[in-house]
Protein backbone atom coordinates (compact mmCIF):
# COMPACT_ATOMS: atom_id res chain seq x y z
CA UNK A 1 0.00 0.00 0.00
CA UNK A 2 1.31 3.71 -0.95
CA UNK A 3 -0.05 6.31 1.62
CA UNK A 4 1.00 9.14 0.64
CA UNK A 5 0.23 13.02 1.49
CA UNK A 6 -1.76 14.90 -1.08
CA UNK A 7 -2.19 18.60 -1.71
CA UNK A 8 -3.50 19.89 1.16
CA UNK A 9 -2.57 19.10 4.62
CA UNK A 10 -4.46 16.11 6.23
CA UNK A 11 -5.58 14.57 2.82
CA UNK A 12 -4.14 11.06 2.01
CA UNK A 13 -4.23 9.57 -1.49
CA UNK A 14 -3.89 5.79 -1.12
CA UNK A 15 -2.94 3.71 -3.30
CA UNK A 16 -3.60 -0.72 -3.24
CA UNK A 17 -0.78 -3.08 -4.27
CA UNK A 18 -3.08 -4.79 -7.08
CA UNK A 19 -2.48 -8.41 -7.66
CA UNK A 20 -3.89 -9.97 -10.85
CA UNK A 21 -4.25 -13.45 -12.28
CA UNK A 22 -6.34 -15.60 -14.22
CA UNK A 23 -9.05 -15.56 -12.10
CA UNK A 24 -8.85 -11.28 -11.79
CA UNK A 25 -7.65 -9.28 -9.15
CA UNK A 26 -6.84 -8.92 -5.63
CA UNK A 27 -6.22 -5.95 -2.93
CA UNK A 28 -5.93 -5.44 0.69
CA UNK A 29 -8.16 -2.38 1.04
CA UNK A 30 -7.59 -1.75 4.40
CA UNK A 31 -5.50 -2.42 7.20
CA UNK A 32 -5.51 -1.00 10.93
CA UNK A 33 -1.48 -1.25 11.72
CA UNK A 34 -0.34 0.07 8.08
CA UNK A 35 -3.17 2.72 8.06
CA UNK A 36 -2.44 3.79 11.69
CA UNK A 37 1.14 4.01 11.15
CA UNK A 38 0.85 6.22 8.28
CA UNK A 39 -1.27 8.99 10.27
CA UNK A 40 -4.96 7.31 9.30
CA UNK A 41 -5.60 5.89 13.03
CA UNK A 42 -9.35 6.94 13.47
CA UNK A 43 -11.59 4.39 14.51
CA UNK A 44 -13.67 3.31 11.76
CA UNK A 45 -17.09 2.92 13.09
CA UNK A 46 -19.83 3.09 9.97
CA UNK A 47 -19.33 2.16 6.51
CA UNK A 48 -21.53 3.82 3.80
CA UNK A 49 -22.53 2.83 0.36
CA UNK A 50 -24.01 4.88 -2.19
CA UNK A 51 -24.95 3.81 -5.73
CA UNK A 52 -25.93 6.73 -8.44
CA UNK A 53 -27.50 5.03 -11.98
CA UNK A 54 -26.78 8.39 -13.59
CA UNK A 55 -23.18 9.69 -14.99
CA UNK A 56 -22.91 13.60 -13.64
CA UNK A 57 -25.17 12.85 -10.10
CA UNK A 58 -23.59 15.08 -7.59
CA UNK A 59 -23.44 14.42 -4.06
CA UNK A 60 -22.54 17.15 -1.69
CA UNK A 61 -20.61 19.20 -0.80
CA UNK A 62 -21.19 17.73 3.00
CA UNK A 63 -19.72 17.34 6.85
CA UNK A 64 -20.91 16.66 10.28
CA UNK A 65 -20.20 19.55 12.95
CA UNK A 66 -18.73 18.68 16.11
CA UNK A 67 -19.15 17.15 18.70
CA UNK A 68 -19.90 14.24 15.36
CA UNK A 69 -17.45 14.92 12.85
CA UNK A 70 -16.90 12.75 10.53
CA UNK A 71 -13.05 11.74 8.46
CA UNK A 72 -14.31 9.69 5.52
CA UNK A 73 -11.69 7.06 3.10
CA UNK A 74 -13.37 6.79 0.23
CA UNK A 75 -13.00 5.08 -2.87
CA UNK A 76 -15.03 3.24 -6.17
CA UNK A 77 -16.25 -0.27 -6.07
CA UNK A 78 -17.67 0.22 -9.37
CA UNK A 79 -17.83 3.42 -11.75
CA UNK A 80 -15.62 6.80 -11.37
CA UNK A 81 -16.33 9.36 -9.48
CA UNK A 82 -14.28 13.01 -9.01
CA UNK A 83 -14.04 13.30 -5.32
CA UNK A 84 -13.89 17.04 -3.58
CA UNK A 85 -12.99 17.76 -0.63
CA UNK A 86 -12.70 21.59 0.44
CA UNK A 87 -10.57 22.57 3.14
CA UNK A 88 -12.63 24.72 6.59
CA UNK A 89 -10.23 24.78 9.19
CA UNK A 90 -10.79 28.17 9.92
CA UNK A 91 -6.45 28.22 11.27
CA UNK A 92 -5.92 26.17 7.80
CA UNK A 93 -3.62 28.59 5.63
CA UNK A 94 -5.68 26.79 2.90
CA UNK A 95 -8.82 27.67 4.33
CA UNK A 96 -11.39 27.66 1.33
CA UNK A 97 -9.44 25.72 -1.02
CA UNK A 98 -10.57 22.56 -2.38
CA UNK A 99 -8.74 19.09 -4.20
CA UNK A 100 -10.00 16.81 -5.83
CA UNK A 101 -9.44 13.55 -7.27
CA UNK A 102 -10.62 11.06 -9.43
CA UNK A 103 -11.47 7.26 -8.26
CA UNK A 104 -12.56 4.86 -10.15
CA UNK A 105 -12.92 0.83 -9.81
CA UNK A 106 -9.78 0.65 -11.88
CA UNK A 107 -7.40 2.80 -10.63
CA UNK A 108 -8.24 1.25 -7.22
CA UNK A 109 -7.74 4.68 -5.12
CA UNK A 110 -8.88 5.58 -1.78
CA UNK A 111 -8.78 9.38 -0.48
CA UNK A 112 -8.56 10.33 3.29
CA UNK A 113 -10.87 12.77 4.06
CA UNK A 114 -10.30 13.74 7.63
CA UNK A 115 -12.55 15.89 10.01
CA UNK A 116 -12.63 20.09 8.57
CA UNK A 117 -13.18 19.14 5.40
CA UNK A 118 -16.34 19.30 3.12
CA UNK A 119 -16.99 16.72 0.93
CA UNK A 120 -18.46 15.82 -2.05
CA UNK A 121 -18.26 14.00 -5.46
CA UNK A 122 -19.43 13.88 -8.63
CA UNK A 123 -20.36 10.39 -11.00
CA UNK A 124 -18.07 10.28 -14.23
CA UNK A 125 -20.09 7.37 -15.33
CA UNK A 126 -23.74 5.79 -15.10
CA UNK A 127 -23.87 3.06 -12.22
CA UNK A 128 -21.37 4.22 -10.02
CA UNK A 129 -20.88 2.39 -6.64
CA UNK A 130 -19.24 4.80 -3.95
CA UNK A 131 -17.96 3.13 -0.68
CA UNK A 132 -16.39 5.14 2.43
CA UNK A 133 -15.58 4.18 6.24
CA UNK A 134 -16.77 6.67 8.32
CA UNK A 135 -15.14 8.03 11.92
CA UNK A 136 -17.92 8.92 13.27
CA UNK A 137 -21.80 8.11 13.17
CA UNK A 138 -24.18 9.68 11.25
CA UNK A 139 -26.30 12.27 12.63
CA UNK A 140 -28.56 13.96 11.52
CA UNK A 141 -28.75 17.33 13.16
CA UNK A 142 -25.07 17.78 13.02
CA UNK A 143 -24.98 17.48 8.92
CA UNK A 144 -24.10 20.93 7.70
CA UNK A 145 -23.09 21.94 4.11
CA UNK A 146 -22.17 24.11 1.21
CA UNK A 147 -23.75 24.78 -2.22
CA UNK A 148 -21.40 22.76 -4.70
CA UNK A 149 -21.44 25.41 -7.26
CA UNK A 150 -20.43 28.27 -5.10
CA UNK A 151 -18.88 30.98 -7.08
CA UNK A 152 -15.94 31.52 -3.79
CA UNK A 153 -14.97 28.36 -4.17
CA UNK A 154 -14.88 28.07 -8.20
CA UNK A 155 -14.66 24.10 -7.98
CA UNK A 156 -13.95 22.37 -11.56
CA UNK A 157 -16.71 19.84 -11.67
CA UNK A 158 -16.61 17.89 -14.88
CA UNK A 159 -20.20 18.34 -15.05
CA UNK A 160 -21.48 22.09 -14.35
CA UNK A 161 -24.98 21.02 -14.64
CA UNK A 162 -25.28 18.05 -12.63
CA UNK A 163 -27.31 15.41 -14.57
CA UNK A 164 -29.10 14.98 -10.37
CA UNK A 165 -29.10 16.79 -7.69
CA UNK A 166 -31.24 16.45 -4.21
CA UNK A 167 -33.31 18.97 -3.13
CA UNK A 168 -31.60 19.13 0.17
CA UNK A 169 -27.82 20.02 -1.57
CA UNK A 170 -29.29 22.35 -3.53
CA UNK A 171 -31.04 24.55 -0.80
CA UNK A 172 -27.40 24.21 0.99
CA UNK A 173 -25.95 28.02 1.59
CA UNK A 174 -23.15 30.09 -0.39
CA UNK A 175 -19.23 29.52 1.40
CA UNK A 176 -19.61 33.27 1.84
CA UNK A 177 -22.38 32.28 4.21
CA UNK A 178 -21.21 29.45 5.70
CA UNK A 179 -19.87 29.03 9.89
CA UNK A 180 -17.44 26.70 10.39
CA UNK A 181 -16.72 24.59 12.89
CA UNK A 182 -13.60 23.63 12.82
Amino acid sequence: MNIADYNLAGLKLLKPEVFHDNRGYFFEKYNFKLYSDQGIDDNFVQDNISFSPDAGTLRGLHMQAPPFPQGKLVSVVRGAIFDVAVDVRRESPTYGWWSAVELNDSNHLQFWIPAGFLHGFQTLQPETIVTYKCSGFYDQASEIGVRFDDSELSIDWPHPTPATLSEKDAGLPNFENFQSPF
